[in-house]
C-alpha cells in the first residue's frame, strides 16, 4: 500500500513590512517560523503567495540546491510555467529582502540589521530550521496547507 503524504500548514500574518508565519505538521506541533514578501495582489518577485493548497515537491535549485517548490495550479503558482508564479521555494532566508515570492524558514523571529544598516522584522537561525523541516519531510513530496 503506498505510503500517505505528510500534510504541513502553515498559518500566517501579513503586514506591510512582510507576512510572517508559523509552520506546523498535521497535528498542530510548530515545526518552524516562516517569513515572505508582503501581499502585492500575486504579483511576481514582490509578493507572497495566496492562502490555498500546494503540492510540496522535493527540487534542486541551481541557487539553493536542495530545497522544496510549491505547486499549486488554482493558485496560478506552478514549478516551471506557463502560470502567474513559477519557482516559488521554501530555502534559507532571514529577511524579507532576501526573498523573490518564496517562503523562508527560521526558529524564531527577531530583528536583524538589512544591507543599509537598517532594522528589519526576520526569522532567526534559518540554515538550521531549513535543515530541521527538510528532516522532517524526508526528501519526499508532501501536501501544504496555506491559510491567512
Amino acid at each position: 500500500m503506498p505510503e500517505s503524504q505528510q500534510t504541513i500548514v502553515l498559518y500566517r500574518r501579513g503586514f506591510e513590512h512582510g507576512t510572517f508565519g508559523v509552520l506546523c505538521d498535521e497535528f498542530g506541533n510548530e515545526i518552524c517560523k516562516t517569513i515572505e514578501r508582503p501581499w502585492k495582489d500575486n504579483a511576481p518577485m514582490i509578493s507572497c503567495i495566496p492562502d490555498g493548497h500546494y503540492d510540496l515537491v522535493p527540487h534542486q535549485s541551481p541557487k539553493f540546491g536542495k530545497c522544496y517548490a510549491l505547486d499549486g495550479e488554482e493558485q496560478g503558482v506552478t514549478i516551471w510555467g506557463p502560470s502567474q508564479r513559477t519557482h516559488i521555494l521554501i530555502h534559507v532566508a532571514n529577511r524579507v529582502d532576501q526573498l523573490q515570492g518564496c517562503i523562508g524558514v527560521g526558529f524564531d523571529f527577531g530583528v536583524l540589521k538589512d544591507r543599509q544598516g537598517r532594522n528589519q522584522w526576520a526569522v532567526l537561525d534559518s540554515r538550521s530550521a531549513f535543515n530541521h523541516l527538510m528532516h522532517k519531510l524526508g526528501g519526499k513530496p508532501a501536501k501544504l496547507i496555506i491559510k491567512s
